[in-house]
């Protein structure tokens, strides 16, 4: 089975390279000062079926899947936005360039603080126990309050939509925001491992997951890369898997998820970031 994500990720870069627009003033720059413009297109929609192994997973470079799986630990299990608890439980250093000036070794009152403040987890895991049909499983990390209480980056992945269909799952994802060539299949295949997480923790298995994204956007320093991974060749479907008999949401570990069949292209390419 030929990889899906990776035949949606060549499509993107070829829509926004040869129909996107230039955007105007960008709030991002490179660490030289230089704004970081982008080319964008907008409404961008791709739904992956999980329960049939269409997983999210390029292989036209490496993904740090492990590395994607233990952010959302932090933001869900550990429910913080401490940067120590980042580096120094997952080694995980990306977030540094954004750490909080009003709140120092943090990223500020975003992502797993929010989820904490607001008890959203457990909300979410109880609605679904005991409401499986009803439709408000919703996660909102856009809170104007927490904005306004610290600095920080405002989320790009900000709420996800969960519906129970028969026995499955299915998950929509909406981002106001994407970085395609670094972050987009980041953000994809850490929230279907969410997924799979909700889904036994509620007796159920994953099914439809679907991004929604307002902004999809390549960098302009990024062109070159593009142009390489289109002239890569389409891998084999990689395929995820939840290998445990735990049953609570913050029991599993990134120890209990299986990457399978997973051959990406080399040389790996490296990405300057607007920060």
């Amino acid at each position: 089975m030929v990889c899906i994500a990776d035949i949606n990720h060549k499509n993107c870069i070829k829509e926004i390279l040869n129909n996107g627009v230039y955007d105007k003033n960008p709030r991002p720059k490179y660490k030289d000062g230089t704004p970081a413009y982008t080319k964008f297109i907008t409404h961008y929609t791709e739904t992956y079926d999980i329960s049939k192994n269409e997983f999210p997973i390029i292989t036209l470079r490496k993904i740090s899947v492990e590395s994607a799986i233990k952010e959302i630990l932090w933001i869900y299990q550990d429910q913080t936005s401490d940067l120590s608890i980042l580096k120094n439980k997952y080694n995980i250093h990306w977030w540094d360039d954004w750490e909080s000036k009003k709140f120092p070794g943090t990223i500020g009152v975003r992502y797993g603080e929010t989820v904490r403040k607001y008890n959203l987890i457990n909300k979410l895991l109880d609605r679904i126990k005991n409401d499986p049909y009803g439709r408000r499983h919703i996660i909102s990390l856009w809170q104007e309050n927490d904005f306004s209480e610290s600095d920080g980056l405002n989320p790009c992945a900000f709420q996800t939509l969960f519906s129970v269909r028969d026995n499955f799952l299915d998950l929509m994802l909406i981002q106001r925001s994407s970085d395609l060539l670094v972050a987009a299949s980041i953000n994809c295949i850490q929230y279907v491992a969410l997924q799979m997480m909700i889904s036994k923790s509620c007796g159920l298995v994953p099914g439809k997951f679907t991004r929604v994204v307002n902004n999809l956007h390549i960098y302009d320093r990024h062109f070159e890369a593009a142009n390489i991974l289109l002239n890569r060749e389409n891998g084999n479907q990689p395929i995820l898997k939840l290998n445990t008999d735990k049953t609570d949401f913050y029991d599993f570990t990134i120890n209990d998820f299986e990457l399978l069949n997973y051959n990406y292209s080399s040389p790996q390419l490296k990405f300057e970031l607007g920060i």
